[in-house]
């Protein structure tokens, strides 16, 4: 029997909620808080505030305090024209920062550089400051266009962003000067002046692929004089969505080669390790990286704060914490309240819609001018609906904003005070991007970590040295991914016949995925070129989001009206038949998923439960390229196919989570293909760790669950990208088995990571499960929020005892690290979509 883990999605039912009184003053009006004049307490009084009374102190496990640190200033490079000087004095800013100035050289003397630094730190400046001085130059060219620029931005909301600080600084330069965003939501008429006109373009990956590169004609003027490509939070693309972001820049390589331009990549992210290496693999040129930060930082108040045990009980009896998502919203709520303007990061869609909803209900009992203050931002919302959001953060109208990762990106938001992370974000890179969205201008700030109840959170809760002590990770791809090169091959081949001599821009593995494309008449050679063969459009192959095919879009059955989309991955899992789906504070049931149309048609209502699906997974060994004995153990890495089926759904009322009832789903199975690390036992090995065969499923299973809780730690992953398969006796090793996948087809490298990491992975997964206080196992340890078979059978003593027998005959460490030429490869965060089942 084989057990299997609900996917993502699935919503924790809240327990009873009450916001813990705090010691404040009576809340201003909404006319005394303007943002210019906000309240900008001092850090350790707003958590004194937060914590008063014995309860609430009892969840801090840990403060960290990062103290203020002096800023370095440096001169301008002389080749930045005094004109860009004085409009950047004319903004405030009368030297630069030392990292922005050496940025600023590098790109003048023609070479690519990426600029890693902290949160606030000035990185748009360092890029800005070149790119103004070039497109002033070019303004006065005596023919064509002048030089123009590229600005990448992972997310919309960074370019319209980018776009008003671009055109702030740039006011008085005059008409030199001609920024434009161009995505999906730029306007028919306006996008044909983009083209003409614009000399400095905001857009993202995605239009690139889809938009620019197979209308490369149109664009011609624009590419022929392109300078400068700038790379924004270039950090976020890893994974499969970096890979296939550095096979589009190759594709913009090679189309401005043909109209004679050699643009130069600009390149900022967050602090990474090893940022230039990663950059070089992201463009395919070399880099330089900057990566000592000499602006000034305010202090920083870090808190983790782990909810407190509730009197319910879950799944097979085992103790319930309070959720994440009831307690930030009480946080979120009395910060409010304080007048402490504040972010709540969460990671699904349906947990930032609630904790604004809660934060809304509750404050509205203490002034009822403050409800409007608060609101929700997630992927998913129409354009207008994002601006209007984005606009009233900026004024200040907003006090809190419960926001999914769509918001965590580089949006510059003046004055915030607090950061509330619901949730561990899944690399220290994204928590410190996170916290750092407060005391942007330089004052103190507070981030407070507030603790899921899983095992990674737990863990970190309690060792706050995994999270300070530790280097941020390193930003790794993988363009050679045969899955991710085969669809921009035939994408460069539609935008321009692939020849020998330009094939060498995609890599060592290109020629034999060509290879396959013929066989499999997509390409058609044609002397000494190949061609795009069908009339269907090449860029259409892939979604670079990965997210499986066109989204979903959620309409409201009895008016038409489009509420928003979801991706499709995510439709079998969070849009079937009979799930409630949150929209802006307000409850809709799915009345039917029309998979051809791709269309979830819903009607309002307001259900007193919530929904999560279960599912059924299936696993078979295609291919094992790599194994290493552990004793009779047997450690391996290789392809796999995974077929995965939504079932039914449970229904859970809200408050307690008490399940209501489950019904059935008729939806079809999906199939992937992908890596795997496996481990297997023998008989002899259980006899010594005295496990018979009726707990020998419960102790898999169990071990499986906290092992795929744990990864995130090494393998820089979200538990909702991988998962996992646990057997007593599998048919392809006739062993008891554990299987943990990457839920991406090809691999995204979560499972080679954790096949080189595996000693050191599988001792935390085993010192977690020790460590936890229940009796028999609990969602801290071993009970996953998305298993297919309600976390049944589990057997938590086992599996302490399975995974230390197993441990005996690990290697030594130095085993654990992946050769040089076999990087891990990782995926892109995500707003924690349904993903990839686990058991």
């Amino acid at each position: 029997m084989a057990f299997n883990h609900l996917p993502a999605g699935a919503h924790d039912a809240l327990t009873p909620l009450s916001v813990t009184p705090v010691t404040h003053s009576v809340p201003m009006a909404n006319d005394q808080l303007p943002p210019e004049a906000g309240v900008h307490p001092v850090p350790r009084t707003v958590l004194d505030r937060l914590t008063a009374g014995a309860d609430r102190a009892a969840r801090i496990t840990h403060t960290e305090h990062l103290p203020p640190r002096p800023g370095r200033h440096a001169p301008w490079p002389e080749q930045i024209r005094p004109e860009v000087v004085e409009a950047v004095r004319a903004a405030g800013i009368e030297r630069p920062w030392a990292h922005q100035a050496l940025t600023a050289g590098h790109a003048l003397r023609g070479e690519s550089v990426v600029v890693a630094t902290g949160t606030a730190s000035g990185k748009s400046l360092a890029y800005l400051a070149p790119v103004l001085s070039a497109l002033l130059d070019g303004s006065e060219a005596p023919n064509g266009r002048g030089a123009t620029a590229l600005y990448l931005a992972p997310t919309k909301a960074l370019a319209a962003d980018q776009r008003r600080a671009v055109r702030s600084l740039a006011e008085p330069l005059g008409k030199g000067v001609r920024p434009a965003v161009y995505d999906g939501d730029t306007p028919v008429e306006e996008r044909e002046w983009v083209r003409q006109y614009a000399n400095y373009a905001l857009t993202n990956p995605d239009m690139l692929h889809r938009s620019i590169l197979p209308a490369h004609p149109k664009w011609s003027s624009f590419l022929r004089a392109l300078r400068y490509v700038v790379i924004d939070e270039c950090h976020t693309y890893r994974g499969v969505f970096g890979s296939h972001v550095a096979q589009v820049l190759r594709r913009l390589r090679r189309v401005c080669a043909r109209y004679g331009s050699d643009p130069v990549f600009l390149l900022a992210s967050a602090t990474a390790s090893d940022p230039a290496t990663a950059a070089t693999r992201l463009t395919g040129v070399p880099v330089v990286e900057i990566t000592e930060d000499a602006s000034p930082r305010g202090e920083l108040l870090f808190a983790l704060w782990e909810p407190p045990l509730t009197e319910l009980h879950g799944e097979r009896g085992a103790p319930v914490r309070r959720t994440a998502t009831a307690e930030s919203a009480d946080l979120l709520t009395d910060l409010v309240v304080q007048g402490v303007r504040t972010i709540a990061f969460v990671r699904s869609r349906r947990g930032a819609e609630l904790i604004a909803l809660i934060a809304q209900e509750r404050l509205a009992a203490v002034d009822r001018s403050l409800p409007g203050r608060v609101a929700a931002y997630r992927g998913g919302y129409l354009p207008e609906e994002r601006r209007a959001i984005e606009h009233a953060l900026h004024t200040g109208e907003l006090l809190g904003l419960s926001a999914t990762t769509a918001l965590e990106l580089g949006v510059d938001v003046a004055g915030l005070d607090a950061v509330l992370l619901t949730g561990y974000p899944g690399t220290r890179a994204s928590l410190w991007q996170q916290a750092g969205r407060a005391g942007r201008t330089g004052r103190g700030a507070l981030a407070i970590l507030v603790a899921r109840d899983d095992p990674l959170d737990t863990y970190l809760v309690h060792h706050p040295e995994a999270l300070f002590r530790q280097p941020v990770e390193s930003t790794v791809l993988d363009p050679d991914n045969p899955y991710v090169l085969a669809p921009h091959l035939c994408a460069a081949a539609a935008e321009l016949p692939l020849t020998e001599a330009g094939l060498s821009l995609f890599g060592p593995a290109a020629p034999g995925v060509l290879t396959q494309l013929e066989g499999r008449k997509l390409l058609r050679r044609r002397g000494t070129a190949w061609h795009w063969t069908r009339r269907e459009r090449a860029a259409d192959l892939t979604d670079i989001r990965g997210g499986g095919g066109r989204p979903v879009q959620v309409v409201e059955e009895g008016t038409g009206r489009l509420l928003g989309t979801v991706d499709a991955a995510a439709a079998h899992a969070s849009v079937h038949e009979g799930a409630v789906h949150l929209h802006q504070g307000r409850t809709y049931l799915v009345r039917r998923l029309d998979l051809e149309d791709s269309v979830a048609l819903v009607e309002q209502a307001d259900p007193p439960y919530s929904t999560t699906a279960r599912d059924t997974t299936s696993i078979s060994i295609l291919e094992t390229a790599a194994e290493i004995p552990w004793g009779e153990a047997r450690l391996c890495f290789g392809s796999v196919e995974v077929t995965n089926q939504v079932v039914s759904f449970l229904r859970r009322r809200l408050i307690t989570g008490e399940i209501l009832g489950e019904s059935k789903l008729d939806l079809p199975p999906r199939t992937l293909r992908t890596r795997a690390v496996w481990w297997t036992v023998t008989e002899d090995q259980l006899d010594e760790a005295r496990i018979d065969p009726e707990a020998l499923g419960g102790a898999l299973h169990a071990a499986e669950h906290a092992s795929i809780g744990m990864l995130p730690l090494f393998a820089t992953c979200d538990r909702w990208d991988i998962g996992g398969v646990s057997v007593p006796l599998h048919p392809d090793t006739l062993l008891p088995t554990v299987f943990v996948y990457d839920g991406h087809p090809g691999g995204a490298g979560f499972a080679e990571r954790a096949f080189h990491t595996a000693a050191r992975w599988l001792t935390a997964t085993r010192e977690a499960i020790a460590a936890c206080e229940c009796d028999t196992g609990c969602p801290s340890c071993v009970q996953s929020p998305k298993c297919g078979n309600g976390n049944d059978p589990l057997d938590k003593r086992a599996a302490i005892r399975l995974l230390a027998r197993l441990l005996r005959d690990a290697p030594a460490p130095p085993e654990d690290t992946p050769p040089e030429d076999a990087p891990p490869k990782e995926a892109p965060p995500k707003e924690a979509p349904p993903g990839p089942a686990e058991g």
